[in-house]
């Protein structure tokens, strides 16, 4: 009988080792027991919910799992390659391509089938606590390498058609957020075009999976675990959502910016077959530090994600012993947080 060692479902090749404890931190965790979730749900015929453009219209849709992965996530020549490089696209970038979350390989021809990033969110997020729980929302972090991926698979999706959707609007210094500003309209007009255009074919760009607990208490619902997936079209329109596109804003918020870096990457991509992403990403900062893209919280994501199993996760909390397993819980190095330590110990006041 084989020895019960710590595992993830569905994770059997992989560039993890799960026997390690290394391979439970946090920033491991968070991406490695997504792509066990997505196992988990395509073994039981449960579709994703899919964030995406259906007939002209964003709506909450559903994309299999096996259709999100380019191959069957539970077959023997599925590879799972975490902080990787999704090498088809290095094509557009100058220098080196960033990492992502998770590239899904064939093992027999190596092909990188997709390249996918990985957001964890809780639900609710403190702007939704206090609300119903149909309001409920999870904030989510994007970090700038996050565009890089997002500009290379429309991208890649538009080929040549790039050239019809990006129009060759004139501005004689980038860096300057006056000059920007005067025409934001038009770029973010442009995103928001691309991602309506019959010359995409959009494809799967960011797993979100969901993890709710009752109000802010640190305890799971019943119905606890969902993945929610963003395609590319589907999250470049919440980008052109969320920016201003207003020519006589002061300044430039995250968002815009965000949306700013997109069409610079694509339009240095129409005139040039590539673009540098750290230039643009360094020198278009607006004044504003560029850790992070930008964030969004629960109230703004809630309106984008509201659905039933945004209500009622489909997974419930008696399965997670089905996806974390031979006792890899044992490994989990939570945070050693001194607020969540103070109410969580009984007696102290």
């Amino acid at each position: 009988m084989d020895a019960v060692v710590p595992s993830l479902f569905g994770l059997k090749k992989t560039n993890r080792d799960f026997t390690n404890k290394d391979s439970w931190g946090k920033n491991q965790f968070n991406s490695s027991f997504p792509a066990a979730m997505c196992c988990y749900l395509s073994s039981k015929d449960i579709s994703s919910n899919y964030l995406s453009i259906n007939n002209g219209i964003f709506s909450v849709n559903s994309i299999t799992i096996k259709e999100a992965f380019g191959i069957d996530p539970n077959g023997d020549n599925t590879f799972f390659a975490f902080e990787a490089q999704h090498s088809p696209y290095q094509k557009f970038v100058i220098g080196q391509l960033p990492r992502t979350d998770l590239v899904i390989q064939e093992i027999h021809s190596g092909e990188c089938l997709s390249g996918l990033e990985v957001k964890l969110t809780a639900l609710p997020d403190n702007s939704t606590h206090s609300l119903s729980e149909n309001l409920y929302g999870s904030e989510i972090v994007v970090r700038p390498d996050s565009i890089v991926y997002l500009a290379c698979s429309l991208a890649a999706s538009l080929g040549d058609n790039l050239h019809k959707l990006i129009p060759d609007i004139k501005i004689s210094d980038w860096t300057d957020p006056k000059l920007v500003l005067e025409k934001i309209d038009i770029i973010v007009s442009s995103v928001r075009s691309i991602c309506f255009s019959d010359f995409l074919s959009q494809k799967p760009f960011l797993i979100q999976p969901i993890w709710k607990t009752k109000g802010k208490q640190p305890e799971l619902t019943e119905n606890c675990l969902d993945i929610f997936i963003w395609s590319d079209a589907g999250f470049s329109y919440f980008l052109t959502e969320i920016a201003c596109s207003k020519t006589d804003a002061k300044s430039i918020t995250r968002q815009t910016r965000t949306v700013i870096w997109l069409f610079k990457m694509l339009r240095d991509i129409k005139a040039n077959g590539h673009f540098n992403a750290e230039e643009v990403i360094d020198k278009l900062s607006f004044n504003t530090k560029n850790d992070k893209a930008f964030a969004s919280n629960g109230s703004v994501t809630n309106k984008y994600m509201r659905c039933d199993r945004l209500s009622t996760p489909i997974i419930k909390k008696t399965e997670i012993k089905n996806i974390i397993l031979g006792g890899g819980q044992d490994l989990l190095s939570p945070e050693r947080r001194f607020d969540a330590i103070l109410f969580n110990t009984p007696g102290l006041f």
